[in-house]
């Protein structure tokens, strides 16, 4: 391959834009950001073992529910952007505040899934999403405290997080007589 047709072939690389992206990558520690991506995944499994199903779907829902699909696009994004942000901060001086929001949020967002889908506490999930949302906002402030590129890593959640909070409480409004599950009968 003759050496111009190389430069064209890597030009996307030369871009300034790469090469700031490359710049915030390699100024993680990858050895977090993979334990956090294992921790998010492993939190995410609690929809694969709390599905929604048919109960779900006959739910009365707003007509501004995201469709089916997004869900798990969200969350897959989600899950790389806040890894992503705590190993932007798990080195850095003053980083407490940041990492235990990080792991507040994470402890919630795994309970949430069980006891809207598997309990069917549509209300009672109302009270883990108040906590879920103020971690997420807490980790989204004191990640910008540290570093301006964690903070924005972390705006795709507040904004999710804020819609299912809607979500969750619109749907507990417009479903006032469904019941739980009985859990003695399982």
């Amino acid at each position: 391959m003759q050496r111009g047709a190389v430069r064209r072939h890597l030009w996307p690389l030369n871009s300034l834009a790469s090469w700031k992206i490359a710049a915030y990558v390699l100024s993680m520690d990858f050895f977090v950001f993979v334990i956090l991506l294992v921790t998010c995944f492993a939190a995410g499994a609690t929809g694969a073992l709390f599905q929604p199903g048919r109960w779900y779907q006959a739910l009365n829902k707003p007509v501004w529910t995201p469709p089916n699909w997004a869900f798990p696009l969200a969350w897959t994004t989600i899950y790389f952007s806040v890894s992503f942000a705590g190993a932007r901060v798990a080195d850095m001086e003053g980083n407490a505040i940041a990492l235990a929001f990080w792991a507040m949020q994470a402890g919630f967002s795994t309970l949430w899934t069980p006891v809207f889908f598997g309990l069917r506490r549509l209300r009672g999930a109302l009270l883990v999403m108040l906590p879920l949302w103020v971690s997420v906002l807490g980790a989204t402030l004191a990640m910008f405290e540290l570093d301006r590129a964690a903070g924005l890593a972390f705006l795709p959640y507040i904004i999710w997080v804020t819609i299912a909070a809607a979500l969750n409480y619109r749907v507990a409004q417009l479903n006032p007589t469904v019941a739980p599950r009985d859990l003695s009968a399982d």
